[in-house]
C-alpha cells in the first residue's frame, strides 16, 4: 500500500472501531459512569492504571475499586480518613496490591489539594507537540508524598524510555473530543494533537505489520516514530489511529 491507500485503510478501520460498541468490551466503560470532571478522570486513571492483563479481570477488579470508593472516587479520595483506607485491605490486581492503591489515594488528594488538580499538572508541563515531558512531570509531583519504593513501578515515565501506554491510554480518554464518544473529552486545556498513541503488543505488532513502525521493543523511541507516522496521516487527531491499530490486532488478528 502507497501512503495515501494505507490513511484510507486505517481511517476505515477508525471508523469501524471508534463506536460506542467499543465501550462495552474497554476499560473505557468505567468513568463513563460518571458524569462529573473529576470523578471521570480519577476513575479514569484508576481504571488505566490496572489496564494489564485479562481485560475482564480489568474491568472486575475496577469496578471493585469503584465501589470500594463508595462509587464516589473524587468524594472518598478528599473526604476519607486513615481508618476508610482499611477496606482496600486485600486488594489486588496482578502486581498492584493494597499498598499501591491507598498511596494513590493519597496522592490524588496532594495533587488535588496542592497542585490545582490533574488537568492542571498536565497542562502546566505540556510541550507543544508532546505529552510526554508531563507524563515524567507528572510522575515527580504524583511520588512527591511519602512511598513505598515498589509502588513508583505503575506509574511510567517516558524519559526512562517507557511508551507509557496506560498513561496515554488515560489521557486519550480525557483529552480527544471523541464524536462518536467513546473518549470522554473532559479536559480543554490540551489539544489531542498532542496525544501519543498507547503503544502495546497489539498495536505496536500490527504497525510493523504496516510498515509504520520498524523498532521491534514497545519503548518510548518507538513511540516517537509511531506518532511521527500517525500524525502525517492526522496531524489533529493523531491518536484516534490506536481504534484501528487495536481492532486489527485484538479482534481480527492482523
Amino acid at each position: 500500500m502507497n501512503q495515501q491507500e494505507l490513511k484510507d485503510f486505517l481511517d476505515e478501520k477508525v471508523t469501524q472501531y471508534n463506536t460506542l460498541d467499543f465501550i462495552d468490551s474497554d476499560p473505557v466503560q468505567i468513568p463513563h459512569r460518571y458524569s462529573t470532571k473529576e470523578d471521570i478522570e480519577i476513575s479514569g486513571f484508576l481504571a488505566a492504571t490496572i489496564a494489564w492483563g485479562n481485560r475482564k479481570m480489568i474491568i472486575n477488579n475496577a469496578n471493585k475499586m469503584m465501589t470500594l470508593m463508595g462509587n464516589s472516587p473524587f468524594d472518598f479520595i478528599m473526604n476519607s480518613s486513615e481508618d476508610d483506607l482499611t477496606r482496600f485491605d486485600g486488594f489486588v490486581h496482578r502486581t498492584f496490591n493494597s499498598d499501591d492503591l491507598k498511596f494513590f489515594i493519597k496522592s490524588l488528594r496532594n495533587i488535588y489539594q496542592n497542585h490545582h488538580g490533574l488537568e492542571h499538572v498536565f497542562h502546566h508541563y505540556q510541550a507543544d507537540d508532546s505529552m510526554q515531558e508531563a507524563i515524567s512531570q507528572f510522575k515527580k509531583i504524583f511520588f512527591e508524598v511519602d512511598h513505598l519504593p515498589r509502588t513508583t513501578k505503575h506509574v511510567s515515565d517516558p524519559l526512562n524510555n517507557s511508551a507509557a501506554k496506560r498513561i496515554n491510554m488515560w489521557l486519550r480518554w480525557m483529552i480527544r473530543k471523541d464524536q462518536q464518544g467513546v473518549d470522554l473529552g473532559v479536559w480543554n486545556t490540551i489539544s489531542p494533537s498532542k496525544l501519543s498513541c498507547p503503544l502495546d503488543v497489539h498495536s505496536g505488532n500490527v504497525a510493523r505489520k504496516l510498515g509504520i513502525l520498524t523498532r521491534k521493543q514497545n519503548d518510548a523511541k518507538a513511540l516517537k516514530e509511531l506518532d511521527a507516522k500517525l500524525r502525517e496521516m492526522d496531524a489533529t487527531d493523531p491518536v484516534k489511529y490506536d481504534f484501528a491499530l487495536f481492532g486489527l490486532g485484538v479482534f481480527e488478528g492482523f
